[in-house]
């Protein structure tokens, strides 16, 4: 009899040590689950990305396509600006930060404090920095002094800049913005915007904002420019008024195109490299033309 029972408990034992091996995530041949159509196997983890604002559009694209492929995978895809992303990543609280500026030396210093090789750097797609106006403007092109006029408070009525005799209402973004930041180094000299300007959280906010308003003025990455007027820009006063079309922003041609960025505290891996390679495979990229970004070469 005593035999049996100690049998019996052995088995219990294996049985409730089967019964606690964790079902997704681990090594092995269980890490994940089969994908559909054939696809590769990707651990069930939940993988976050956060900060532009820019990108948000883009991102949420690709982590729906990647995760109906792929539905043991979990992507988590929030905004928030370029700085919020990198801030996220320098505290360990994001695996991925969107951004749609360069990666600051005192940002890369603060992370190399946790991940010595780091940060790691990788063009996703490009964009256009257009400035908007309301659809009944009729102005259509501003040069880049001019439109540094604005934002620094110097010009104030739209009659100064060839339009009506109207107030300027001027929108810009948060801070904590990488559009904002490319704007202040690219237009603004680095100097500080008007104490008049509004500032809005998201690209879309002031995409309405200037829907709604007849004298306003805003910017943000071309993919958002629905209801409003998209205004051509001149590098020099006296230069070619170049519109921001998809040919002349991935060329350079348009004086205010930009790369946005992955930034990662290390080298990706699992499920990390496989949607970044989604990313920028053939099919993720046209998922960004589609979307209204533009490729990267």
């Amino acid at each position: 009899m005593r035999t049996v029972l100690s049998l019996l408990f052995t088995l219990g034992l294996v049985t409730l040590a089967s019964g606690c091996r964790r079902p997704t995530g681990s090594a092995g041949e269980d890490a994940g689950l089969p994908s559909p159509q054939g696809a590769p196997k990707v651990p069930q983890e939940t993988m976050t990305v956060k900060g532009s604002d820019t990108l948000v559009i883009l991102v949420q694209r690709w982590a729906e396509r990647f995760m109906k492929a792929h539905p043991e995978a979990k992507i988590q895809v929030t905004g928030g600006g370029s700085g919020t992303g990198i801030a996220a990543l320098i505290n360990g609280t994001t695996d991925i930060a969107m951004s749609s500026r360069p990666i600051k030396d005192a940002e890369k210093q603060k992370l190399r404090q946790r991940e010595p090789h780091g940060p790691v750097e990788l063009p996703v797609a490009r964009d256009g920095i257009t400035f908007y106006v309301h659809e009944s403007n009729p102005l259509d092109t501003l040069s880049i002094a001019q439109l540094k006029g604005i934002y620094l408070g110097d010009i104030t009525n739209w009659k100064d800049v060839g339009g009506k005799d109207a107030p300027i209402v001027v929108y810009s973004r948060e801070n904590s913005s990488g559009t904002y930041v490319f704007v202040k180094d690219e237009v603004l000299g680095g100097e500080d915007f008007t104490v008049r300007a509004q500032t809005l959280p998201g690209t879309a906010a002031v995409v309405h904002a200037v829907a709604q308003e007849k004298n306003g003025i805003g910017y943000g990455g071309a993919a958002y420019a629905k209801g409003v007027k998209e205004l051509k820009v001149k590098k020099e006063p006296q230069g070619e008024a170049v519109a921001p079309t998809a040919e002349n922003i991935q060329s350079g041609t348009y004086p205010l195109s930009r790369g946005l960025y992955f930034y990662l505290p290390q080298e990706a891996s699992g499920v990390e490299k496989s949607f970044i390679d989604y990313a920028l495979s053939p099919e993720g990229q046209q998922i960004a033309t589609q979307t209204g970004y533009f490729p990267v070469k």
